[in-house]
């Protein structure tokens, strides 16, 4: 049997446990989930594509004092850290007072502000190839990211780099996204602020996005750091130690 024809019957065997207040494709998400659909590849073989992009990163990080990073500077009375485009984060320190913590009423800690607090979009783009979903991934070479490399979503951007705050060029895909409600051939299945990790980020949230590019629609991969893969292997990869970076996890749990 076909795709279509084992979801169809899925989705009849199950429609008495279906509640009326879920996403309309959480039902198939589930179905996804049980079997590697692929059109492109096996998980082996995806396994091995992110292997070699890790073996082939020519990302350096070297650890420098703070007042040796250029374009960041020290202001003189508050100590703050900003960067000279007055855009991406600054580093400030907060007081805090909690009875519900296990350390100490009070305590003090830096803590890093993304300028608009609003940081950036995270967005994948869902398209059915041959009816059968897939999702375009890429892997993303990050300074502070665990082996360097990790599979993200299509588009992770703050608005500072969307903005081309940094000089260089505008985030791959970032006009679908932004356009997201303005395009006949986009369909907006998820779209929400996420939260990110209050003990280090101030007031930080993420705008996540989950799109379906209709499958007549055409679309070109910029390089071969991007990907098409399954909602299974997807899943399966998250058995893999930090190889599905955290933003896809947030995106895809709300299905």
């Amino acid at each position: 049997m076909n795709y279509q024809n084992e979801l169809k019957d899925f989705l009849t065997r199950i429609d008495d446990f279906i509640s009326s207040d879920i996403y309309s494709h959480t039902p198939e998400f589930m179905f996804e989930s049980l079997k590697d659909w692929s059109a492109f590849h096996s998980l082996e073989e995806v396994k091995e594509w992110f292997v070699n992009k890790r073996k082939q990163s020519t990302l350096e990080v070297e650890d420098i004092p703070l007042k040796q990073v250029a374009g960041w500077n020290i202001d003189k009375d508050s100590g703050n850290i900003y960067h000279d485009s007055g855009d991406f984060f600054t580093i400030h320190g907060v007081r805090v007072t909690s009875k519900n913590r296990e350390v100490a009423v009070t305590w003090d800690q830096p803590i890093l502000e993304q300028v608009g607090y609003d940081g950036g979009l995270l967005g994948i783009i869902r398209k059915r190839i041959n009816g059968i979903p897939h999702y375009l991934c890429e892997a993303k070479e990050e300074p502070g990211n665990y082996g360097k490399v990790q599979i993200s979503p299509s588009l992770q951007a703050t608005f500072a780099n969307i903005n081309q705050a940094h000089g260089g060029r505008k985030p791959h895909f970032t006009d679908l996204f932004m356009e997201r409600d303005n395009l006949d051939d986009v369909t907006v299945l998820f779209d929400a602020w996420l939260a990110e990790d209050g003990g280090r980020l101030h007031l930080k949230r993420n705008r996540g996005i989950l799109i379906e590019l209709d499958e007549a629609a055409s679309i070109s991969l910029p390089n071969d750091n991007f990907i098409w893969l399954s909602l299974y292997q997807i899943k399966q990869l998250l058995k893999e130690d930090a190889w599905i970076n955290p933003h896809i996890r947030g995106i895809l749990a709300h299905g």
